[in-house]
């Protein structure tokens, strides 16, 4: 009973992180930005993200379920701070409209998910295998976010 309810616990933090998005809506000001060619439609983003985020929770939880908190201390709290990363870029790249300051955030983000993979390897290999997909999203979606950033400097 103590493993479902640390899972659901997870599950929550990570859909916690995830609902600055309904919060802070891309809206008409990111529909009037220029946007590389590359960028994927609007709809894929929910479908991914809602994937990552099961990943992400499942891998928190492997780590948990097997050392607990005092056990990964600081594997659990780089964990937690790259989910607060990932939170606060949405309202800052959205809300604020400051592709710049979500700049910055996104490769903080991206550190921490390879800070998250490393000290998450020695402990529960599955677990970090799980970071991957996130991370390489992240890393395609700091490519996105640098590009509409210098793409609409002048406007920004």
């Amino acid at each position: 009973m103590t493993s479902i309810l640390g899972f659901a616990g997870f599950i929550v933090a990570c859909f916690l992180a995830a609902m600055t998005g309904a919060f802070f809506r891309p809206g008409e000001w990111y529909e009037r930005l220029k946007k590389p060619s590359w960028r994927p439609p609007n709809r894929l983003f929910a479908p991914v993200w809602t994937i990552l985020y099961v990943m992400i929770a499942v891998s928190g939880w492997l780590v948990w379920r097997e050392f607990e908190f005092a056990g990964a201390v600081l594997p659990l709290a780089v964990y937690a701070l790259q989910l607060v990363l990932n939170a606060a870029w949405t309202p800052l790249f959205f809300g604020l409209h400051r592709p710049d300051l979500a700049f910055v955030d996104i490769v903080l983000v991206w550190l921490s998910i390879v800070a998250t993979i490393v000290l998450f390897l020695p402990l529960h290999v599955g677990a970090a295998l799980l970071l991957v997909p996130y991370l390489a999203w992240v890393t395609f979606a700091t490519a996105l976010n640098f590009a509409v950033w210098r793409l609409n400097s002048s406007t920004t």
